[in-house]
């Protein structure tokens, strides 16, 4: 292991540098959303470019944003953040985005997929430059409403402009990875590890390890609301320890049986056949074939994608789950996610 790692905070960083720049935020999804209302909250001057007339549109001109086309965004932008979905980012740029830039500005990203996989070539006079934050945009918003924010990468791709790095660590602060802590990385190194953690661990195999545990305490006769806290709800308690301090501090929390269940049960579960299955997950990463295959996928009618969203959207353990948090105080009350609002 190195010992080089650094980690930025606001008292390592020109918090002003960023309230110099125009931004233009392309997209009020989840961390178009967390990410402008905090640029707005920090000073900065933040314009949305979206599609005029549509429902980010107005729901952007609610939170009191001055709203612009795409095109018009990036006529008036010193940097111009990227935070639609990756599928229609490369069509986008193309269209409405590259025959209005100019040289000295910044193109940004939040994900380095479509400049890693050179789906988007940016001019050599324009610096590109990515802020990701290690969560999603409505925990974005919601620590920095706190007083807290989300640990973000930065990473520099093309410096056009010799001060890349400068204005990446600003607007980074500015949304509030200073308080947190801020990583240095590269565009592919955050994207093939991204995806392998999104599908791997965080989403896909997290998820997948909680409907099968569901599925087999209920198979095997025990109650569906008995087998929801066990292995759903109790998951985000023990995440929680996890994030404070790592696997020890779980394993401190828990019983001396569920520690020894954890250290010689979990193995076999996690075993060899998932190792392998990792591995060739980041092999299709690593060489781009996963990147192709959605990108067909999202362009050919996402008859499977949409196909697995109803599948899982009607498994059981949505609607026990949805029974049993309609019944609780802590399912509904001061919600991260509100969907008509942000």
């Amino acid at each position: 292991m190195t010992n080089n790692l650094k980690i930025y905070l606001d008292k390592d960083i020109n918090t002003d540098l960023i309230k110099t720049k125009k931004i233009a935020v392309i997209g009020f999804g989840s961390q178009g959303y967390g990410q402008s209302m905090n640029l707005k909250d920090s000073g900065c001057d933040v314009v949305l470019g979206l599609r005029l007339g549509g429902k980010s549109d107005v729901k952007a001109k609610d939170y009191g944003f001055k709203t612009m086309s795409i095109p018009d965004a990036v006529k008036y932008a010193d940097i111009v953040q990227i935070l639609i979905p990756d599928e229609i980012q490369s069509k986008v740029y193309e269209e409405e985005i590259k025959p209005y830039l100019r040289k000295g500005q910044y193109l940004m990203f939040s994900h380095g997929f479509n400049i890693h996989y050179k789906k988007i070539v940016a001019p050599e006079d324009i610096s590109v430059i990515m802020v990701a934050p290690k969560g999603p945009g409505h925990t974005v918003r919601s620590e920095y409403q706190i007083g807290r924010g989300v640990p973000s990468l930065i990473a520099i791709y093309q410096d056009a402009s010799g001060d890349a790095k400068d204005v990446a660590l600003s607007y980074a602060s500015a949304i509030g990875a200073g308080r947190a802590g801020i990583i240095e990385t590269t565009f592919k190194e955050e994207t093939e590890t991204d995806l392998f953690g999104e599908q791997a661990v965080i989403c896909g195999g997290v998820a997948a390890l909680i409907k099968t545990g569901f599925e087999v305490l209920v198979e095997a006769g025990y109650s569906p609301y008995m087998a929801y806290f066990e292995v759903l709800h109790e998951m985000k308690l023990l995440v929680d320890l996890i994030n404070q301090g790592g696997l020890a501090d779980m394993r401190y929390s828990i019983s001396n049986t569920a520690e020894y269940g954890d250290m010689t049960r979990g193995p076999k579960v996690i075993g060899q056949q998932s190792r392998q299955a990792m591995k060739d997950l980041l092999k299709d990463i690593q060489s781009g074939s996963f990147a192709n295959e959605f990108l067909t996928e999202m362009q050919t009618g996402c008859k499977n994608f949409n196909n697995l969203r109803k599948e899982n959207a009607a498994h059981l353990i949505e609607k026990v789950g949805e029974e049993i948090r309609s019944s609780f105080v802590w399912g509904g009350n001061e919600k991260i996610i509100d969907r008509n609002k942000n």
